[in-house]
């Protein structure tokens, strides 16, 4: 009795070693407990931060679709308004400006324009000696302005008629002013003030060129940017796994809606082909990154002009479903797939979870009809938003996971943190955070974008080392995994490879890991020695 007793503590304590230490290996991920990966951002989803080149080619680079101006009368010296914010006419009579007096642009050519207020009207003006308003809530060639610039930052501003528009002292704006204006101070020639510029994404950079010439710049881009090389790099640096962020015209390849490109399609098939290469056997994960309308207003959700159309439209919905089914279809029983992201980064100011929730349930069950294995993963709305509200929804029993994004940036609580401050806080906050939610009773855990950055402007290398020391060894506690943010970037801190080239990200184990594993390890084996010696 005592003997078979003893072997039954033998063979509990060999089981608990492999299940604690050794772990559990994900469905469909072999050789390796969790998701070791990195985002193929940038490819296949325009971000010109990432690859600011893509947009040098185009005239008036900085003159694109949702790019904010302000035009200030140089006779007047006041700027042109929209009275309420839009909806109502338009003025040259605000001394300093605002929103009112902030236009967004939709770019029809080089130079070419409509003007949206912050209220979401055009401005329009019907022809010869009209008087500008901002009423029109579709666009026509009453809508369509010539921006004429000069080597400064004065304009004129002319319709399609050839007339142009002048303030006048009665503070209107109005299509009648006398032949062709001079650069003077003139009546019809004002100071444009560009506020910002910051989207570059596909819409921008498709429309910014036009399609033939937007279609080469995009296909030397994706034949290029990341190849085959890239998977042998990321296989023998320990990488089992790539998140590919993909835009929703990716289901109309190869002819998406204008101004999109195709081709992402082909591009995508050949990263499942290099994935089953050889000995690589690394899994992909698609990431809806983009849908329609934008669930975010972000150049990453390829929004025209930084507003957020998706939850306000039951088609929009509808199409990104018929996305997600289209994508399931294609790769639900590929041998390479282990998951599905069903939408990026839905704003959590824009998107009620009302939406969000019925959305993510609909896609999880989209998947399943496709493929009773893949895992299906659901992002934490970015913004002030509880990553435990879609814990506690109703959208799927199996391979369900949410993906949390870490990162020390973007929020004004991060900016005056030193190094050490930023390292403490992933142990205080980010392992905390962690903890409780693989602790919960549902989905699996995923950070599926953090980076080797931060705020601190002169991090030396040492810093930067320990702090994605401290960063994996955190993340790697994540029931699914992680993926960093992003394999090849413009800004070498973002880059995975000169991150681990020039040896800033050690993709080790932490001291600490190390210690605490060795100290488990011999630990064990001493008990079974005991145990063994005993019997």
């Amino acid at each position: 009795m005592e003997t078979a007793l003893s072997k039954w503590v033998l063979a509990f304590t060999i089981s608990w070693w492999m299940i604690f230490f050794v772990g559990h290996s994900l469905e469909g991920l072999p050789g390796d407990a969790k998701v070791k990966g990195v985002n193929l951002g940038g490819w296949l989803v325009v971000e010109g931060w990432i690859k600011p080149s893509l947009f040098d080619g185009i005239p008036n680079g900085d003159m694109l679709d949702g790019t904010e101006v302000q035009f200030k009368s140089v006779t007047l010296q006041r700027y042109i308004s929209a009275e309420n914010g839009g909806g109502m006419g338009v003025s040259v009579g605000k001394d300093s400006p605002s929103a009112w007096e902030t236009f967004r642009l939709w770019r029809l050519s080089a130079s070419e324009f409509q003007l949206r207020t912050s209220q979401g009207q055009l401005l329009a003006c019907d022809g010869q000696g009209c008087t500008v308003t901002a009423t029109a809530n579709s666009s026509s060639d009453g809508e369509t302005f010539h921006i004429e610039r000069n080597n400064n930052d004065r304009v004129h501003l002319k319709l399609s008629s050839g007339a142009y528009l002048q303030a006048t002292i009665g503070n209107q704006l109005t299509a009648d002013y006398p032949g062709t204006p001079g650069w003077d101070d003139n009546a019809a020639t004002f100071e444009m003030t560009i506020v910002s510029n910051n989207l570059h994404g596909d819409y921008q950079l498709a429309n910014g060129y036009g399609h033939d010439q937007a279609k080469q710049v995009l296909k030397k881009h994706r034949d290029t940017f990341i190849t085959v090389e890239d998977f042998k790099f990321l296989y023998r640096h320990g990488i089992n796994a790539v998140r590919i962020p993909v835009g929703w015209w990716i289901a109309s390849d190869p002819d998406p809606p204008a101004p999109f490109i195709g081709g992402s399609l082909e591009a995508l098939d050949n990263a499942f082909t290099w994935a089953q290469l050889g000995a690589y056997d690394i899994r992909c994960i698609i990431d809806l990154h983009a849908a329609p309308g934008s669930q975010n207003g972000f150049e990453h959700s390829s929004s025209k002009d930084g507003t957020v159309g998706w939850p306000t439209s039951q088609d929009y919905i509808s199409q990104t479903l018929d996305v997600i089914d289209f994508l399931a279809s294609r790769y639900g029983d590929h041998p390479s797939l282990l998951g599905l992201e069903l939408l990026n980064e839905p704003s959590a100011a824009s998107v009620p979870l009302d939406i969000l929730v019925p959305y993510y349930s609909q896609g999880y069950q989209i998947v399943r009809k496709q493929s009773p294995s893949a895992y299906v993963i659901v992002c934490q709305r970015i913004g002030n938003a509880d990553p435990l509200e879609l814990y506690q929804a109703n959208i799927g029993s199996h391979n369900l996971v949410v993906d949390l994004h870490y990162y020390n940036l973007f929020d004004l609580f991060f900016v005056n943190m030193s190094a050490s401050d930023n390292i403490e806080f992933i142990f205080k906050s980010r392992e905390t955070q962690l903890a409780a939610l693989n602790g919960a009773n549902g989905p699996l855990v995923f950070i599926g974008e953090w980076v080797n950055e931060w705020n601190v402007t002169s991090g030396s290398q040492a810093e930067y080392q320990n702090f994605g020391k401290a960063q994996l060894e955190v993340y790697n506690a994540a029931s699914f995994g992680w993926a960093y943010w992003t394999l090849k970037n413009d800004r070498k801190h973002w880059d995975f490879e000169w991150n681990v080239r020039n040896n800033y990200l050690q993709l080790g184990d932490s001291p600490g890991k190390q210690n605490f594993d060795a100290l488990v390890f011999h630990g064990l084996v001493s008990a079974m020695l005991f145990l063994h010696a005993i019997l």
